[in-house]
C-alpha cells in the first residue's frame, strides 16, 4: 500500500522545515506550510526532487547567486515567486 496524500504532505513539510541550515528552513518551511497542499501531484514530485538536493546548492539557486538547473527551474521559480525573489 502506498503513502497517503496526507502523509506525503506531512513528510514534505517536515523535510522542508528540518533541512540542516536555518536559511533553507526559512525559505522552504513557510513555502511548504502555505503552498504545497495546493500543488498538483506532478509539481509535488518536482518539489520532492528539489528537497533531495543539498542545502548549499539550494541556497545559491534560491538566492539567485546561480541559475536554477533546468530540472528545478519550474518549482524553484514557484518558490522564488512565493518569497518575491523572482
Amino acid at each position: 500500500m502506498g503513502e497517503t496524500a496526507e502523509n506525503r504532505l506531512k513528510r514534505l513539510k517536515m523535510r522542508s522545515w528540518r533541512r540542516g541550515t536555518k536559511e533553507m528552513d526559512m525559505i522552504l518551511g513557510p513555502f511548504a506550510d502555505a503552498e504545497i497542499a495546493g500543488l498538483t501531484p506532478e509539481t509535488l514530485d518536482l518539489y520532492e526532487a528539489l528537497l533531495s538536493e543539498n542545502d548549499q546548492d539550494l541556497y545559491v539557486w534560491m538566492s539567485g547567486q546561480e541559475p536554477l538547473p533546468p530540472e528545478h527551474a519550474e518549482i524553484g521559480g514557484i518558490i522564488r515567486k512565493f518569497h518575491k525573489l523572482a
